[in-house]
Order: structure tokens, then C-alpha cells, then sequence
């Protein structure tokens, strides 16, 4: 039902409102969750400041990694200014979207993304603890899986498990989870597996990733072929094509190369074809953990594109070799897409969901199946489109919304 919807609702997309998914060593057995403390160290965070944080820490954890080892991850804690309240802090953590797969592009090696600022400054000034994980592998010993939906869910579930286990009666123990994009992703998944949990209170997700084979394979092509038509009538900027094509490579590098984590023998070259091999490869590095981060590697692409184009007359982005056509039909490939797919179950918890309408990154339709088929299994969806907004533009357009979501479902002070 859910796959009928969605191919309806994408037949119904205009050009200007589709795209593409936005979208870094202990080895001890992982049979004791329940008893073992995941907390390991934290340090002072010095990189940028958070006007509403009493203080920021990057907090070191063990997490269960893809391959069901016992691993570090890092993630950034922020305490809010406000008293603690009697029955102690709840907690929200983001999942943040893409940043590419090597260690330098961790959040907590970096300055903040705008976009979670906007956001945490909010939840501070509320009296929310913010725990912000790298997720797995990003900052830390291993490949990043990256949109591995149960990774990304523990990266977020041991953060706070580490938290509660250092701080103990400081903590409520109540929580929530939000994310944007790959985060939105991730934050799905991390409702999905706290199903059970009593004091998990709800996910928000904005433009969460979701149906990827289905974006690359159907969406994607029909969309680039509908920008360069508007492209040649003047009403985007010439180039336009180029870039988005090279975002949904450096994706696509991502995706496969993180497969790597859990699957070492995977080839991910062998997605790609020859000349646009070359470049996935910098979304691994010579590591796994000193890939390029998104900019870099989207611009990568970008050039070589214009190269392509630019040497062979009469050829359009179109033409660019990337992608092997039959990338889909590898075993491993179509595992990972059906694995991790989001969504796919009744999240007990309630759920919000943010999407605009003209992003150019996850299509309004794709996530407005989404929620519909959730809402079709039962799940409680608050589901907010954003007219006129961009991928990136929707969830700091619904801050207000976001947050008095969260205070309705996990009051700080109650």
C-alpha cells in the first residue's frame, strides 16, 4: 500500500520540488548492556560557544557498533543555565544530518551547524539536557555506517544510557529524540527501537532519508532531466543540474563506502563506474577514516562533471558516467535499502514529522508517504509541511513548533 502511494505521489511531483536525499578499541563482549556502564570520559568542548549552556562537554562512550562489538563513540553534552529540576533533567538528543564520513567531520571537531544552534539554544533556555552524538565511527576508531538506521539508533540510546550511568539521580530519565535528514533518519530509528522503552517520550525527524533506490533510480533522473530543461528557459541558473547530480554522487560514496563497516569484502567500487570511481574513492580516504567531508567531495564531483561536459560536446550531466545502471540488483546493496529503511513499523511513541515542500533533497512526497503509511500502522504523526521551504530551510522555519512538541510531550519541569 505504502509503495502504491508513493509512486502516485511522485508522478505528482513538479520539477522544482524534487531531489535527492541529504542529504570517522575495545573489543570486549556485548552480552551485559544491562549492567555494564557505558560512560568511558568527557572533555571541555572549545570550538564555539552555546549562549544558553551552562556548559558543553564531549562525552566519550561504548556504544554496540554494526558488527556487534563493543566500540567508543563521542558525543557533545550540553547542560542548561536553568536549575535542575527537583526530579532531575530530561534529556533530548539530535541526530544531525550529513557531514561526510571521515573522523575531521564529527560535529564535536567542529564548530556548530546553524541550524542545531537555532534549535538547542531553544531546548537550553527550556531546561533541557542536549546530548548531540557523532554517531558511530565519526571522531572514533572504525568506518562510519553511514543511514544505518540501527547504528545511528544506538549511537543515540548509548549516549544517554552513558549519561544516566555517570549522573545518575541528576537525571529524570525521561527523553526524546530529534534529527534533520540523515538525523531525521536516525531519529526514527532510534523511536523504532526504544518501542519498549517506558521513558523514551517521542522523535521529532525533518525531512528524514528515506526510499533511497527509489530517489536515485526513478526520481532522480526524471528531476535533473526537468532542471535542465529549466536551466536552457532561464529560470534556474545555469549549472544548477551540476550540482545536484554531484550531491547525490557524494551521497551515494557515502552510503556505499559505509557499508564497508559491516560488510569488509563489499566493493563499493564496483557501484560506480570507471571515471567517477576515482572520485567515491575520496569519500573513503585512504583510512576509511580520513574521507572527505560533504563540501569537499560534493565539489569533487561538481568538477569533474563540468569537465565531462565540457570535453564532450553535445553530452549533458546526464551522460556523466556515475552510477553503475544496474547498481541496485547487488545482493548487498538491495539488503542495505531494504534494512534500513525507516518507518517500516508502528513507532509507539508520538511522532512529528517536518518537511518542506521545495526541498531539494528529500522529496515532499517521499516523506509524505512516509508519515502516511505510519499513520496507516497506528502511530500517533503530527505531520507539518512547510510550504515554499527548502531542505535545510523547514525544521529552523518550525523551531517554535519543534520545541512546544516536546515541552507538550516531556515537560522539563514536571
Amino acid at each position: 500500500m505504502m509503495n502504491n502511494i508513493l509512486k502516485r505521489s511522485l508522478l505528482a511531483i513538479t520539477c522544482g520540488a524534487t531531489l535527492f536525499i541529504a542529504a570517522c578499541n575495545d573489543d570486549d563482549d556485548n552480552n551485559q548492556w544491562s549492567t555494564n556502564k557505558s560512560y568511558v570520559s568527557e572533555k571541555t568542548y572549545n570550538l564555539d560557544s552555546m549562549t544558553s549552556a551552562a556548559s558543553v562537554k564531549v562525552m566519550t562512550y561504548n556504544m554496540p557498533n554494526v558488527l556487534g562489538e563493543t566500540k567508543k563513540a563521542t558525543a557533545m553534552v550540553f547542560l542548561p543555565k536553568t536549575s535542575r529540576p527537583a526530579n532531575g533533567w530530561k534529556v533530548v538528543v539530535w541526530g544531525h544530518g550529513t557531514v561526510g564520513i571521515g573522523d575531521s567531520c564529527a560535529p564535536s571537531n567542529n564548530a556548530f551547524n546553524p541550524r542545531f544552534k537555532n534549535m538547542a539554544e531553544s531546548l537550553l533556555a527550556e531546561g533541557y539536557v542536549v546530548i548531540a552524538p557523532d554517531y558511530e565511527g565519526l571522531g572514533t576508531a572504525g568506518v562510519h555506517p553511514y543511514l544505518n538506521l540501527k547504528s545511528e539508533a544506538n549511537s543515540a540510546i548509548y549516549a544517554v544510557k552513558a549519561y544516566k550511568d555517570h549522573y545518575g539521580s541528576q537525571i529524570n530519565g525521561q527523553w526524546m529524540s530529534v534529527g534533520q535528514s540523515q538525523g531525521g533518519h536516525g531519529s526514527l530509528g532510534t523511536a523504532e527501537l526504544s518501542n519498549n522503552d517506558s521513558n523514551y517520550k517521542g522523535a521529532v525527524a525533518g525531512a528524514p532519508a528515506s526510499s533511497l533506490g527509489y530517489i536515485i533510480s526513478v526520481v532522480a533522473p526524471q528531476a535533473i532531466k526537468n532542471l535542465l530543461q529549466q536551466e536552457q528557459e532561464g529560470k534556474v541558473p545555469v549549472g544548477t543540474a551540476v550540482e545536484v547530480y554531484a550531491e547525490l554522487l557524494a551521497y551515494a560514496a557515502y552510503t556505499t563506502v559505509g557499508i564497508t563497516a559491516y560488510e569488509p569484502k563489499f566493493n563499493y567500487r564496483e557501484i560506480f563506474q570507471e571515471r567517477s570511481r576515482a572520485i567515491a574513492e575520496f569519500a573513503e580516504g585512504t583510512t576509511g577514516e580520513n574521507g572527505l567531508c560533504l563540501d569537499d567531495l560534493h565539489n569533487k564531483f561538481a568538477a569533474d562533471i563540468r569537465d565531462f561536459i565540457v570535453k564532450n560536446g553535445g553530452k549533458t550531466v546526464l551522460d556523466y558516467p556515475g552510477l553503475a545502471g544496474d547498481f541496485q540488483e547487488n545482493p548487498t546493496v538491495k539488503k542495505f535499502l531494504v534494512d534500513n529503511q525507516p518507518a517500516t513499523k508502528k513507532i509507539n511513541t508520538p511522532v512529528m514529522i517536518i518537511q518542506g515542500t521545495a526541498d531539494m533533497a528529500v522529496p515532499y512526497p517521499v516523506t509524505n508517504a512516509l508519515q502516511q503509511g505510519l499513520k496507516d500502522m497506528g502511530t500517533d504523526v503530527t505531520f507539518l509541511p512547510v510550504v515554499g521551504a527548502s531542505h535545510t530551510q523547514a525544521i529552523v522555519e518550525m523551531n517554535p513548533q519543534l520545541v512546544a512538541f516536546i515541552k507538550a510531550k516531556m515537560p522539563a519541569n514536571q
